[in-house]
């Protein structure tokens, strides 16, 4: 991230306590690396995370426009407690360090408690360097109860668009692919069809809020195009919301005709080959 003018005090150093922010900010981005959307996660397993320690020990001091790399990986997990250590760098320089200590407890009660095997698994499975996603392809029938709260939480109560105009019967015939978390939570799908012979077409992307900004859009894009190549598509086509034109294009598709109407929202007709 870079040190922005507002967290910059008299001395024309960053205010010490910005730092506990970064350092927050990666533990948000840690969460978003192991595919688990914090609020919906925590109240599927009926518990939360609570602060107990926060330290910072300052080495140097960064300035306005310096462009910081906060660092920040899981150290240990105990019974009900887990400590997070985080660096802050300047190119090679470090200048800050810490240590965050949370426990897990029953956000009523207020009381510790051991922490839930699904979590400990995604800590330490991410810690180890293994994948947090799978993605998976198969018929709406198998995948239906999975990708249709997703596409209604991001098209129909997010983009507005009307559920009539959602839910068509190309899902029936379609091959659709889901990106499943440890915990069996669908955070991203899409579909592909036939479009004409050997043009594929791709549709209905969505990835859930929390986890944009991962490659987890990237990874159900490329796995429907394997799946057209795959069964003999020579070309894929698809209708991008202009605000994802640059997501398309840095897979590879390039834009073709005019900008149109879809639903209420910009769209741009792109294709590539295969």
């Amino acid at each position: 991230m870079r040190v922005r003018w507002v967290e910059v005090d008299m001395q024309q150093i960053v205010f010490n306590g910005h730092y506990l922010m970064y350092f927050d900010t990666a533990v948000t981005d840690y969460w978003r690396q192991l595919a688990m959307p914090y609020a919906q996660t925590m109240h599927q397993l009926g518990g939360d995370l609570y602060v107990k320690k926060a330290s910072v020990e300052y080495h140097a001091s960064a300035e306005m426009d310096d462009f910081l790399q906060v660092c920040m990986r899981c150290d240990r997990l105990g019974n009900s407690s887990m400590t997070f250590v985080g660096a802050i760098f300047r190119g090679d320089e470090l200048i800050i360090t810490s240590e965050l200590v949370y426990v897990y407890a029953d956000p009523v009660a207020k009381m510790s408690q051991p922490i839930p095997a699904p979590l400990r698994d995604m800590l330490e499975g991410y810690e180890r360097g293994e994948d947090m996603v799978q993605v998976h392809l198969g018929s709406w029938r198998d995948f239906r109860n999975l990708a249709s709260p997703l596409r209604t939480e991001v098209f129909v109560h997010e983009q507005k668009v009307p559920a009539e105009l959602e839910w068509d019967h190309e899902d029936d015939t379609a091959l659709h692919a889901v990106a499943l978390n440890r915990m069996g939570l669908c955070l991203a799908t899409g579909r592909l069809l036939q479009h004409a012979p050997g043009v594929a077409r791709i549709g209905r992307m969505a990835v859930q809020k929390q986890m944009r900004g991962s490659d987890l859009g990237q990874r159900v894009l490329q796995a429907l195009m394997n799946a057209a190549k795959d069964r003999g598509d020579t070309q894929v086509v698809l209708h991008a919301q202009c605000s994802a034109e640059g997501f398309y294009r840095r897979a590879g598709f390039v834009p073709q005709g005019a900008v149109f109407e879809e639903a209420g929202i910009a769209h741009i007709e792109m294709q590539r080959s295969l």
